[in-house]
């Protein structure tokens, strides 16, 4: 079976920084897409960034540009996502998605497989 788990969330200041981590097993991803995408109450499943193979070809929402950095370890068949100048608006579950195969970037039908997700909240 294919399993996604994430890990790394949790309760931090406005201005502050979290590293999520996302695990995969079961499936190699090295020549595949790996991204993540969050979801606040209330609201539709938004993209937040991608990375695809080796790690050089990346992509992020506006939202976070500048902000987050997408990485990935194949070794470990992990994708990170390194957060910086957190925002109460960055609130969210975030989810790891993954594909062993192209995808377009920002679409969640995209994605094969899913992640339970992690809760990040960021405090005012």
């Amino acid at each position: 079976q294919v399993q996604l788990v994430e890990s790394g969330g949790g309760l931090v200041q406005a201005g502050g920084s979290l590293r999520l981590s996302c695990a995969a097993s079961g499936r190699t991803f090295s020549r595949g897409t790996m991204g993540w995408f969050r979801q606040a109450p209330g609201k539709e499943r938004e993209f937040v960034a991608a990375i695809r193979g080796s790690g050089g070809s990346t992509y992020y929402a506006d939202s976070v540009k500048g902000r987050f950095t997408i990485s990935r370890d194949n070794d470990k068949n992990t994708v990170n996502l390194q957060m910086s100048s957190l925002k109460p608006e960055d609130t969210a579950v975030y989810y790891c998605a993954a594909k062993d195969g192209y995808v377009r970037w920002g679409r969640p039908n995209d994605y094969d497989y899913w992640g339970q997700g992690t809760q990040v909240t960021v405090s005012s």
